[in-house]
């Protein structure tokens, strides 16, 4: 049998290189999608389901906020408390530059999941509305707040994130800084 490998970073998660961080990500995101449309044929109980899905929803967001995104993209973030003002901050942390190569396959299954999913929540509010039912509303603006939280605070640390590997590769040695320094050192000594 002739077995072609697909392209590097195409949608296959056997090019991935955390697969089981991989699928264990995209099994709470679709999972949770899958209780909230499927689970009414599996039991009649609308409080089963929604304590289901909000488990769901729960773990997906601790999962992709603490080791999914550090394992597949390089990027973390937290909200820190100042406990003196109660002022709040959030904070971004990326792998340092150069220490971890993100595997192109692992960064679109990424990106598009954190995209895709509020989408659909979206999407099913909107048929909610639209079908007057209404009693899963709350639902669905849990899962909207979750995941566009994480999308937004995951969208922030990759600025964040390419915003400090330029500044920490004009700031290396042999680099547009250091010349930029030292010609007007030169400049300013040279008159």
């Amino acid at each position: 049998m002739d077995q072609t490998q697909p392209a590097p970073g195409s949608l296959s998660w056997r090019l991935s290189s955390h697969p089981i961080t991989l699928l264990t990500f995209l099994g709470f995101r679709i999972s949770s999608l899958l209780v909230y449309l499927f689970g009414i044929f599996v039991t009649k109980n609308f409080v089963m389901i929604f304590i289901i899905t909000i488990l769901l929803l729960a773990a997906d967001f601790y999962y992709l906020k603490n080791i999914a995104g550090r394992r597949l993209v390089g990027l973390r973030w937290w909200n820190e408390v100042d406990p003196s003002t109660g002022d709040s901050r959030w904070v971004f942390e990326s792998s340092e530059p150069g220490t971890k190569v993100v595997n192109p396959t692992d960064s679109r299954f990424f990106w598009i999941a954190i995209y895709a999913q509020p989408v659909l929540w979206i999407a099913l509010s909107l048929v909610a509305i639209l079908t007057f039912n209404l009693i899963w509303l709350p639902l669905v603006a849990i899962a909207l707040v979750l995941t566009i939280t994480n999308g937004l605070a995951f969208s922030r640390c990759d600025k964040f994130s390419q915003a400090s590997n330029i500044a920490g590769s004009a700031l290396s040695s042999g680099n547009l800084a250091g010349n930029l320094a030292s010609n007007m050192v030169g400049r300013f000594f040279s008159r």
